[in-house]
């Protein structure tokens, strides 16, 4: 499998979820938390031109003539949904499309959305093509990551998967 934003993502948050999912092994159908990111999605693109556009093998947010926003539901994984933006900013340069990230938490028990603005530099391209290579490497390898056994795990869709 091609790297794709969701592996990026994924790299950050659990080794063994990156692992699984871009081995396909996918259980994303049956979890209420990617139901209801999906549901963010849909309510924030009703009436807009500019949301959900395929390229290549990433699906983009939102994109206007300055910012490619991406919608996160939560901040629980900044650092994951930064670089999974990084991501999608990097394959639009390598298109000619040059924009600054924005990326959107709307979570449901507040009341203000937080927003961070990213901008793609050298320094992190660089950082980002050393992860891509050790997102291709991780997907080679013979044996599954371990179970991190961590809070965040009971909220993960590979939950039944890992401890079941």
């Amino acid at each position: 499998m091609k790297v794709n934003g969701t592996l990026m993502n994924y790299y950050f948050h659990c080794k063994r979820q990156c692992y699984l999912h871009g081995n396909r092994v996918n259980l994303e159908d049956n979890s209420e938390n990617v139901r209801i990111g999906k549901a963010i999605h849909e309510e924030k693109a009703v009436g807009s031109s500019n949301s959900e556009i395929a390229i290549e093998n990433i699906k983009l947010d939102k994109l206007t003539a300055e910012y490619l926003t991406e919608i996160k539901k939560s901040d629980a994984d900044e650092e994951a949904a930064k670089w999974q933006l990084y991501y999608y900013l990097y394959v639009l340069k390598i298109k000619g499309i040059v924009r600054k990230g924005r990326l959107q938490f709307v979570e449901k028990n507040k009341k203000d959305s937080k927003t961070l603005i990213l901008e793609l530099t050298p320094e992190i391209e660089k950082q980002l093509n050393t992860y891509v290579d050790k997102i291709e490497d991780l997907l080679e390898q013979d044996t599954i990551p371990p179970v991190l056994n961590e809070s965040k795990c009971k909220k993960c869709a590979y939950y039944e998967y890992c401890y079941i």
